[in-house]
C-alpha cells in the first residue's frame, strides 16, 4: 500500500536530509564510531541546512512549524545512512517540547536560537545508577538558596552526556511532596560542579556519546527553573509520549531499511545452486516479516497523524515504543540468520543493526513498563 502520510514539502525535506546527510555525515561514521561521539562542526552544519528546531518558532530562527512529520523523516533517514551517533532526534523530538512549551520568554531568548544554529546541543537527565523505568524512585535533589537551586547527585545513560551545552536535569526539589516534589533545572555547560564521567562503553550505537553526568554543589540560577516548581513528573508525563512516538518511528524505519536489505541478499546469496531466496523457508520468512512491518508502518502513520492533531495518548504512545521496538528486534534477527556466518560479521550492515537494534526496548521505558501502562489503561 502507498503511504499518504506525507506531502511533497516533506518529500523534499527528505531530499534535503539525504543530500545533506551522504555529505556532512556517511564518510565521517567509522571516524565518529572509533571516537565514540560525532564532531561538532556536524551540529553546526545541520544548523545551517535547517534540521534543527523545525518547529521553534521563527522568531528564534527555527522552522516555525509543528509537524511531526518532519521529525519523522529526519529519524528515518539518519538511521537510513547509518549515522547513529548523531543526536539530532534528542535534540529536536525530545528536549525542543520543554523549551517552547515550558520555558519563560527569556529563557527562549537565551537558548532557542543557539539550540536551532547546532551551537548549543542539549541532553535530559532523568535516569540515575538506582533509577531508569521508575522515575519517582530519582535521588537527586535541589535545595533552594536564595535566588540559587544547590543540585547535588548523578544521572547516567544520558544521551549527547559530553557533547551537551545544556541539560535539563530532574531533581527531587520537594523530599516530602511525592510525585509534586520533582522539578527540572537546566544546568549548562561550565557551571562549577558539573563534571561528566566516563563515555559509556555500549555494544551498539557506537558513535552516540552517552555519559555519566555528577553534580555536586552545583549553584544553578533560579532563572533555570524550566516549567513549574514541584511539577517536573508532570511535564515529563507530557511530553513522554513524543519521546516514545520518535523511538517508534525510528523502530519502524530500522525495520524497513534491513528487511529490504535482506531481501536483495537473499536474490544474490546462492546455496545448493539457487539464490537462497528460492526456497521456500526463505520466503515465508521474507512474507512474514514484510507483512509485520507494513502493518506497523500504518499504525505508525495513524499514530503521527494522532499526534499532530494533539490526540495521542500515553496509552497510544506505549503501545507504539513496547510493539515497533520489540518488532525490531526480532526482525533483526531473523534477517541476521538468513545471513547466515556473514552476518555474524561486522562488515555486514546486519550485525550492527542487530547491536543497535538491543536498547530500542529498554530506554525511553521498557517494554514491561509500556505493556503496564496499556494494562492499566483498560481498568486492570
Amino acid at each position: 500500500m502507498q503511504s499518504a502520510l506525507y506531502e511533497a514539502e516533506h518529500e523534499a525535506f527528505r531530499a534535503t536530509v539525504r543530500e545533506f546527510l551522504a555529505k556532512e555525515a556517511v564518510p565521517h561514521v567509522e571516524a565518529w564510531e572509533a571516537a565514540g561521539q560525532v564532531d561538532r562542526d556536524v551540529w553546526l552544519a545541520a544548523g545551517e541546512q535547517g534540521l534543527l528546531g523545525m518547529d521553534v518558532p521563527e522568531e528564534f530562527g527555527g522552522g516555525g512549524v509543528k509537524d511531526f512529520r518532519y521529525n519523522a523523516v529526519l529519524t528515518a533517514e539518519v538511521g537510513r545512512a547509518g549515522a547513529t551517533g548523531l543526536g539530532f532526534t534528542l535534540h529536536n523530538d525530545v528536549v525542543a517540547p520543554y523549551l517552547t512549551d515550558l520555558c519563560t520568554e527569556e529563557q527562549q531568548a537565551r537558548w532557542l536560537p543557539a539550540f536551532v544554529r547546532g551551537e548549543l546541543i542539549t541532553a535530559i537527565a532523568m535516569s540515575e545508577p538506582g533509577a531508569g523505568s521508575d522515575l519517582q524512585g530519582l535521588r537527586t535533589t535541589a535545595v533552594r538558596d536564595g535566588d540559587d537551586w544547590i543540585l547535588n547527585g548523578q544521572k547516567t545513560f544520558i544521551t549527547n552526556g559530553i557533547l551537551s551545552d545544556l541539560v535539563l536535569v530532574v531533581a527531587r526539589t520537594d523530599p516530602e511532596a511525592g510525585a509534586r516534589g520533582f522539578s527540572i533545572l537546566a544546568v549548562e555547560r561550565g557551571m562549577p560542579g558539573f563534571e561528566r564521567g566516563r563515555k559509556l562503553d555500549k555494544i551498539g550505537l557506537r558513535a552516540q556519546d552517552t555519559a555519566e553526568l555528577f553534580f555536586e554543589d552545583v549553584r544553578v540560577p533560579a532563572a533555570n527553573l524550566v516549567g513549574t516548581e514541584g511539577h517536573g513528573f508532570f511535564h515529563l508525563m507530557h511530553n513522554l509520549p513524543q519521546e516514545r512516538l520518535s523511538i517508534a518511528a525510528g523502530a519502524v524505519s530500522a525495520a524497513r531499511i534491513v528487511l529490504d536489505a535482506t531481501v536483495e541478499y537473499c536474490k544474490e546469496r546462492t546455496a545448493f545452486g539457487k539464490p537462497i531466496g528460492k526456497f521456500q523457508n526463505t520466503r515465508f520468512e521474507l512474507a512474514e516479516m514484510h507483512t509485520e512491518v507494513s502493518i506497523a508502518e500504518t499504525y505508525l502513520e495513524k499514530a503521527i497523524l494522532e499526534h499532530n492533531a494533539g490526540r495521542f495518548t500515553a496509552e497510544d504512545a506505549a503501545m507504539a515504543k513496547w510493539w515497533t521496538t520489540e518488532l525490531q528486534k526480532r526482525v533483526v534477527d531473523r534477517c541476521l540468520q538468513l545471513h547466515g556466518g556473514y552476518g555474524y560479521m561486522m562488515e555486514y550492515p546486519v550485525a550492527k543493526a542487530f547491536l543497535n537494534s538491543r536498547v530500542q526496548t529498554i530506554y525511553g521505558g521498557t517494554t514491561e513498563i509500556m505493556k503496564e501502562i496499556v494494562g492499566r489503561s483498560l481498568g486492570l
